[in-house]
């Protein structure tokens, strides 16, 4: 299947994708889907009215996570542009709701930056609350999966060795357009292409198959740390191609679109406007 949460004249609701239309599965968003146990049974059985694909405007996939975990380096060739050894463990920086976008939303400039960057990434959609789960656990836990640009403000990232700062920045964060369930894209540890493109220009491309930490492995290893909840969202990391590390930099500026696609999950296609 694929979900999403549609913007329409009554508020969001929740949809699956049904060839060129999306169908009214009955909720306000698709957080509040997945909050129900048995929430495929009724995503898949859900009949209700129809909207079209064409000119269709998403609002972000869960537009109220109880958490957004990021994975930083865990891309070989991203550790390396960045000047850093392999890492034993993953590290690990949160998000807050207050970050996301919808998938087609501009994107504001913040003004107090001249360094915005592009982070591609494929990030995992729990389904199921887990704490401390095992290897089947984690892998049930995932409901899906989708495509998130983790805009990273430079400056404000290294201005400490924590790099939050850079990374929350209100409305900054493209997720969705389509919650895409493992069986559509080979598994709870899917081999996809990845790829940015900043004015149709190719800056970044990988296959997910690459991550050093695989999608399982992050579910055992966060839900360790703290319960996962349905809805909240796993960013896994972003591969090599990033503007920070080019020679010279290179930054997002306004009239610009960025575009962060992984093959079967979709795209978010974000123009950048100024403050």
């Amino acid at each position: 299947m694929k979900l999403a949460t549609l913007r329409t004249a009554e508020g969001t609701r929740a949809v699956r994708r049904d060839g060129d239309t999306l169908v009214d599965l009955g909720y306000a968003d698709l957080g509040a889907l997945l909050a129900e146990p048995d929430w495929r049974q009724r995503a898949r059985a859900a009949a209700g009215a129809a909207h079209p694909v064409a000119g269709a405007d998403f609002a972000p996939l869960v537009p109220q996570p109880s958490k957004v975990i990021c994975v930083g380096h865990n891309y070989t060739e991203h550790i390396k542009e960045m000047g850093r050894e392999l890492p034993a463990h993953p590290t690990l920086f949160p998000k807050f709701a207050d970050t996301l976008l919808g998938a087609g939303d501009p994107l504001v400039k913040p003004a107090e930056t001249e360094a915005l960057d592009w982070e591609v990434e494929l990030a995992v959609v729990i389904g199921t609350a887990v704490r401390r789960a095992d290897e089947q656990q984690a892998a049930d836990a995932i409901a899906g999966f989708t495509v998130m640009n983790d805009i990273s403000v430079r400056d404000w990232q290294f201005r400490t060795i924590e790099w939050t700062q850079g990374k929350i920045w209100e409305r900054s964060t493209p997720l969705g357009p389509y919650l895409v369930t493992p069986d559509e894209v080979g598994g709870v540890r899917p081999s996809l292409r990845v790829e940015t493109l900043v004015d149709g220009q190719l800056m970044q491309q990988d296959d997910t198959g690459t991550l050093l930490f695989d999608p399982v492995f992050l579910v055992r290893y966060i839900s360790t740390v703290i319960t996962l909840r349905p809805g909240d969202v796993i960013a896994t990391g972003t591969p090599a191609g990033v503007g920070n590390a080019r020679d010279p930099q290179v930054f997002l500026r306004p009239g610009q679109t960025v575009t962060t696609r992984i093959a079967g999950l979709g795209a978010c296609t974000n123009q950048v406007v100024a403050p």
